[in-house]
């Protein structure tokens, strides 16, 4: 495996946990799969549809997500929701995640 193809793989572990986060801070208001799945990838948070939508059934079953179909346009879409629950895990990753963000820019300057 090159350098390059060994970055792209970590790189994927890195940002797999960070999609949970990302969904559960978007979903404050309202959205759909595919709406979401393409405010992820413009803000750079790329993740594929077949990895976001069993996220989302996932986060839903866990109490996380509440869903509701709309009927109102021609096509049905099922839109997704931060439940009360997923708003406190929402805000327990968020001081996850500025912890290991700290932590790593520590760790990154005595190396750099």
């Amino acid at each position: 495996m090159t350098s390059d193809e060994l970055i792209l793989t970590q790189a994927q572990e890195l940002r797999r946990g960070t999609v949970v986060l990302a969904c559960l801070a978007l979903l404050e208001d309202a959205q759909y799969g595919y709406a979401l799945l393409e405010t992820l990838n413009e803000a750079g948070v790329t993740v594929d549809g077949n990895t976001l939508y069993p996220l989302l059934r996932r986060l839903e079953k866990q109490g996380l997500l509440t869903s509701e179909w709309n009927t109102d346009e021609s096509r049905p879409r099922k839109f997704y929701r931060v439940s009360p629950k997923g708003s406190l895990v929402r805000e327990g990753l968020m001081n996850e995640w500025q912890s290991l963000v700290a932590s790593m820019s520590r760790l990154t300057k005595e190396i750099g």
